[in-house]
């Protein structure tokens, strides 16, 4: 926490320098072309230090930056120059008028980007409360059938083709449980404004990884990668990563009715690598799509008994890993038959990818 918060002030320390120095150029140039008599100074200033108070954190860099914006006005740009004038002739109330909106465009920036900050931490609390509520729920059936087969196996004479459906049974409910608690510490890890550790990883071996993961349930279905031609670096968090594609993985097994195979489509376009998870399935309407991501749409099955696994809380996951990593995710159609879940991840640009326009009309058509 301390070396993110020395990282944020050298930052703000470096856009407070580099604008300071900016609008001091740009009023030199402009008293050159008008002859020392320079009107624009006070504007410029006063938009540098509406920047300087939007791209840094707190009131010290706004305010210091009107001291600063009033002081070289009135010294370097108002005759007399290079002199520090306050008698009637040097205009004092001009320059009291500049440092008080100075001041108060830095304070009602400030402002706005701390309840910015405030509105985001109440969503994203709520997301959080959402989803553990829901995994709460999610958990009670599974655990149920559990306890009622166990017993059932020690109370009862049952036929070897009775006790192998009872095993079989356990072992996806137990499954099932050991991925509602994936995802839930993988949630539990974006609490009390904890920073990612992000570091440069293979993607070709995170994809391998989670797809051999996967390939371990009883349900899962064929899976087929599109393998770039070169090694992909992209910066994540690889264990939570991987936990995005298994749980689209598993959305597919467990939702995607008539599903028979799952795509796994990689591209790169320019500075980020978008990956899409496809199937040959029924597809998603398009009015569910919206809810899709919200940890509360649950599958629309005949099988009260089979009706336990919460469509939505795997994909709030996903979508919450995805955003912490700088990316985006969505739903669509996809060209296979059934449903396309889309998310990209921020990666450098390489110099010597060509990027073709063509390549962002999306291959699904």
């Amino acid at each position: 926490m301390k070396e993110r918060t020395k990282h944020g002030a050298g930052r703000d320390l470096l856009v407070f320098t580099g604008i300071l120095t900016a609008a001091v150029l740009i009023s030199m140039v402009l008293s050159n072309i008008h002859n020392d008599n320079n009107p624009f100074a006070t504007p410029v200033f006063i938009l540098a230090v509406a920047l300087i108070a939007r791209l840094t954190d707190g009131y010290v860099y706004g305010i210091a930056a009107s001291l600063i914006g009033t002081f070289c006005v009135n010294y370097m740009f108002t005759y007399p120059f290079w002199q520090f004038d306050v008698t009637p002739s040097g205009y004092p109330l001009t320059f009291v008028m500049m440092l008080v909106v100075s001041i108060i465009i830095s304070a009602l920036t400030t402002q706005i980007k701390r309840q910015e900050q405030l509105r985001f931490e109440v969503d994203r609390e709520k997301m959080h409360a959402n989803l553990l509520r829901a995994i709460a729920h999610d958990i009670r059936t599974p655990l149920a059938s559990i306890m009622g087969a166990s017993a059932a196996l020690k109370e009862q004479a049952l036929s070897d083709e009775d006790r192998a459906a009872l095993l079989d049974g356990i072992d996806r409910d137990a499954q099932w449980l050991v991925r509602v608690t994936e995802n839930l510490l993988s949630v539990t890890r974006f609490t009390n404004d904890v920073a990612l550790k992000k570091t440069d990883e293979v993607l070709e071996e995170i994809i391998g990884s989670a797809i051999v993961k996967y390939r371990r349930a009883l349900d899962a279905l064929p899976v087929q990668a599109d393998v770039p031609d070169r090694p992909l670096l992209v910066p994540m968090d690889a264990t939570l990563i991987k936990q995005v594609l298994i749980n689209l993985f598993d959305n597919v097994s467990a939702h995607a009715t008539g599903a028979t195979q799952i795509w796994l489509h990689i591209r790169r376009e320019r500075d980020r690598v978008v990956l899409s998870v496809e199937d040959d399935g029924e597809g998603v309407p398009p009015d569910l799509r919206p809810t899709l991501f919200d940890g509360g749409l649950h599958r629309a099955r005949q099988d009260a008994a089979d009706d336990r696994r919460s469509m939505g809380i795997g994909l709030s996951v996903c979508r919450t890993i995805v955003r912490a990593h700088g990316g985006e995710m969505r739903a669509e159609a996809s060209a296979h038959g059934g449903a396309a879940f889309i998310f990209y991840l921020p990666c450098m640009e390489e110099d010597d990818v060509q990027y073709d326009p063509k390549q962002d009309i999306d291959h699904r058509g």
